[in-house]
C-alpha cells in the first residue's frame, strides 16, 4: 500500500533564510532581469536608443514649460538644460523602476501560479531594465556636461549613493504596489498618478532654493529629494543646493519605504498563487 503525501513548499520565515534563499535563485534573477530586456526593445527600430531619445525630449518640455515659460531660476553658472538632466536621469529611473516593478506580478501570473521561488524575485529582476536605461541615458548627460564645459570633482564617487536611494525608493514602492495590486486590481491605476504628480512636486524642472523654508520639513518628506539633489549635488558641486538636513530625511522616508514594503511583500507573498 503506497502512501500519499503532499509536498509543500513554503518562503523561509526568518530574514536570513530568506535571503539565503535568493541567493539559491539567483540564476533564475538573471534570467528574467535579461529577458525583461530582450522584451523590451524587441521589434523596435532604434532599440536602446529610445534610452536617450526618450530624457531628450522630455528634456526640451521642461526647459521649454519651466525655463523658457515659466522662467524658473537655475544655479550657479549650471545652464538650465544641465540643471534639469541631471534631476531628470534619477527620476526616471525611480519613475520607470516604480512602473516596471508594481506590475511585475500581474504580468507573471503563469509564472507565480505555477511553480515556487521567492516572488519577490520578479519586482527586483524588473529594475534592472531601468538601471540599465539609466546608464546609457547617462551618456547624453555626459555629452552636454562636455559641451558646456563642466567637469565633476571628488563629489562624484558618492554618486552611486545617490543612485542606490533613487532605486530603494522605487523597490519599496513597488513591493507596495505589486503585493497590494495582486489582491486590489485598481491599484494599477495609482502608479501611472503618483509618476505623473511626483514629477511635479520634485526638484525636477527646479531648484530646491525655490522652496520656502517654512514647506521644506514637508518637502523633505519626498524620498525622491534626496536623490535629486545629492546626484545633481555630486556632479556639479557648488552650483546647486545640497541641504544635508533635507537630504537625512529624504533618505531616511527611502529607507523606511524600502523596509515596510519589503516586510508586507513577505508577510502576502505566501496567498499571491492562490490569489492572482
Amino acid at each position: 500500500m503506497t502512501e500519499e503525501f503532499d509536498l509543500i513548499i513554503e518562503p523561509s520565515k526568518g530574514f536570513k533564510g530568506y535571503w539565503r534563499e535568493l541567493w539559491r535563485y539567483r540564476e533564475l534573477f538573471f534570467f528574467l532581469a535579461w529577458r525583461d530586456v530582450l522584451v523590451r526593445y524587441k521589434q523596435t527600430i532604434l532599440g536602446l536608443a529610445w534610452a536617450i531619445i526618450r530624457p531628450f525630449l522630455i528634456l526640451i518640455v521642461l526647459t521649454v514649460v519651466f525655463g523658457k515659460l515659466a522662467k524658473f531660476p537655475t544655479e550657479g553658472r549650471a545652464p538650465y538644460p544641465v540643471l534639469v538632466l541631471t534631476a531628470l536621469l534619477p527620476w526616471q529611473l525611480f519613475a520607470n523602476a516604480l512602473s516596471g516593478s508594481s506590475s511585475s506580478l500581474i504580468n507573471n501570473a503563469s509564472m507565480i501560479s505555477k511553480i515556487y521561488f521567492p516572488r519577490i524575485i520578479i519586482p527586483m529582476s524588473s529594475t534592472i531594465v531601468s538601471f540599465i536605461d539609466f546608464l546609457i541615458a547617462f551618456a547624453l548627460l555626459v555629452v552636454m556636461m562636455f559641451w558646456y564645459g563642466y567637469s565633476p570633482d571628488w563629489k562624484i564617487i558618492l554618486l552611486p549613493c545617490f543612485v542606490l536611494i533613487a532605486l530603494l525608493a522605487a523597490l519599496g514602492g513597488g513591493l507596495w504596489m505589486s503585493a497590494l495590486n495582486v489582491k486590489y486590481r485598481d491599484f494599477r491605476y495609482i502608479v501611472p498618478f503618483i509618476v505623473q504628480f511626483g514629477l511635479y512636486i520634485s526638484p525636477v524642472g527646479f531648484s530646491s532654493r525655490v522652496i520656502p523654508e517654512k514647506w521644506r520639513l514637508l518637502y523633505a518628506l519626498n524620498p525622491m529629494v534626496a536623490a535629486i539633489d545629492g546626484f545633481r549635488w555630486s556632479l556639479l558641486g557648488g552650483d546647486v543646493a545640497f541641504s544635508f538636513s533635507t537630504f537625512l530625511i529624504s533618505s531616511a522616508v527611502s529607507t523606511a519605504l524600502f523596509w515596510s514594503g519589503l516586510n508586507y511583500f513577505r508577510k502576502t507573498e505566501r496567498s499571491f498563487a492562490d490569489m492572482i
